[in-house]
């Protein structure tokens, strides 16, 4: 496979990383109603986000409340958010710089700077992919740890939603992007490095003078 099929795939894997960013940053099923207990029959789910809380009910109707106030809320809500919509646009910035200084396009010449600037795209997608890890494993880290504790009553016990799995899997994406694009882009900069000039042997004619085809 070429570099830039490989340099493609890298930028299409960080996209696909992106979108599920934005998928998981706006889904409310960050934590859901864990069913254990005496709560193993219940008439409704709870679903709870970033942005706001769902209930569910077992007739499939559905009610959501975006929270009131920002500040009351719990401090790994508040990171969330925060980090979810700076990465949301640190990977459109990450788009267009990869595009910039993609083999495919030809807003640059190609050269040493054109590889630094796909380079800086596929860096940008992997801190996006090491920003919006950091919500995740908070909110995975406090669900668990409220699962097994017993101070907490069972009917504020939560397990982890889809929105986390949605987010680890597009921060494994943002990843593999991001290294497939640096790893392309320096490879073709090493091969790029010591161009070879060819030049072709001058042989003299038979009036002992060089040929003027070999200065064309």
């Amino acid at each position: 496979m070429t570099s830039a099929a490989v340099e493609i795939l890298g930028l299409g894997l960080g996209i696909l990383g992106w979108v599920g960013v934005i998928l998981a940053c706006g889904l409310p099923m960050w934590q859901v109603s864990a069913f254990i207990d005496v709560n193993i029959v219940v008439a409704q789910t709870i679903w709870e986000g970033l942005w706001m809380n769902c209930v569910v009910q077992s007739t499939g109707q559905m009610q959501c409340k975006v929270y009131d106030s920002i500040l009351a809320l719990p401090p790994e809500v508040q990171a969330g958010r925060a980090l979810t919509v700076i990465v949301a646009l640190l990977g459109l910035v990450a788009l267009m710089v990869t595009v910039v200084g993609a083999q495919c396009t030809n807003c640059i010449r190609p050269g040493k700077m054109k590889s630094r600037i796909v380079i800086a795209g596929g860096a940008i997608y992997i801190l996006c992919g090491v920003l919006v890890l950091i919500p995740l494993c908070w909110f995975a880290n406090i669900v668990i740890s409220d699962f097994y504790d017993p101070t907490v009553p069972s009917s504020q016990k939560r397990e982890m939603g889809a929105a986390l799995y949605i987010g680890w899997a597009a921060t494994a994406l943002l990843l593999f992007g991001g290294c497939l694009i640096c790893c392309c882009s320096c490879s073709q900069r090493d091969e790029t490095s010591f161009p070879v000039k060819y030049s072709a042997p001058r042989r003299p004619t038979s009036n002992d003078e060089y040929d003027k085809k070999n200065y064309v």
